[in-house]
């Protein structure tokens, strides 16, 4: 009996919680601290790659065009290294969505309200997707969603950056040769190097320019209009 007894103490906590308005809203005032905590140091995390990115591209562009000797194809393995770390912030970009917008359920429906109550909450359900989202911790948006957000915000300027170095590495250093001779690595030809480059460049374009509807929770973005609406 003493455990029947506990059990149903902890079963009915909650329900208990919820009837007591004060105890509520210190419980979610807890809540919304550590979920603002948890987002906070999931950035941190995102500036971090992209940190290591810029320090890496750096460092190789720096001894690419440090002399004629050195070979140009060294700034197709930054090309390389700074996609992988584009990987890697696009999942932890993932992590990082859960727990934003969890913070902007927080805002919409507790603090918006609390500041301005003629305008109700923005979600009639929030709390039970709190609820919901509490019990069963999901991803919200799709690898491909977080590719494709990292690459506008960052990533295809620097893929970008290291693409021109390259193409101003093999043309400035070799003028004596045509590009496609130039840009050849050991026994693969020049052709070949440009197709593929080009080949991916044009997936990074794709993956940028692909129609699809955000599933990120609440990102500042333009409207049609030049006004910045809080709603991508």
């Amino acid at each position: 009996m003493p455990e029947d007894t506990d059990e149903l103490t902890r079963t009915e906590l909650g329900r208990e919680l919820n009837r007591d308005t004060t105890d509520l809203s210190s419980v979610l005032g807890d809540a919304y601290r550590g979920e603002l905590d948890r987002e906070t140091t999931w950035r941190s995390r995102l500036d971090q790659t992209t940190t290591w990115s810029v320090t890496i591209m750096a460092a190789i562009l720096t001894w690419a065009f440090s002399s004629p000797d050195n070979p140009h194809y060294v700034i197709l393995v930054g090309v390389i290294a700074v996609g992988m770390f584009l990987w890697i912030e696009a999942r932890r970009y993932r992590n990082y969505d859960v727990y934003r917008s969890r913070v902007r359920l927080f805002q919409q429906n507790v603090l918006a309200n609390a500041l301005d109550p003629s305008t109700g909450v923005e979600h009639a359900d929030w709390r039970t997707e709190l609820g919901d989202d509490y019990r069963r911790p999901t991803l919200k948006i799709t690898i491909f969603e977080a590719v494709s957000n990292r690459l506008r915000r960052i990533y295809f300027a620097l893929l970008s950056v290291l693409c021109l170095s390259w193409l101003f590495r093999v043309t400035a250093f070799m003028p004596g040769e045509s590009l496609p001779d130039a840009a050849s690595i050991g026994t693969v030809p020049g052709a070949v190097v440009l197709a593929a480059v080009g080949a991916f460049y044009g997936v990074l374009l794709v993956i940028i320019l692909w129609p699809h509807e955000r599933e990120a929770k609440e990102e500042f973005r333009k409207t049609e209009a030049g006004e910045w609406k809080d709603g991508e």
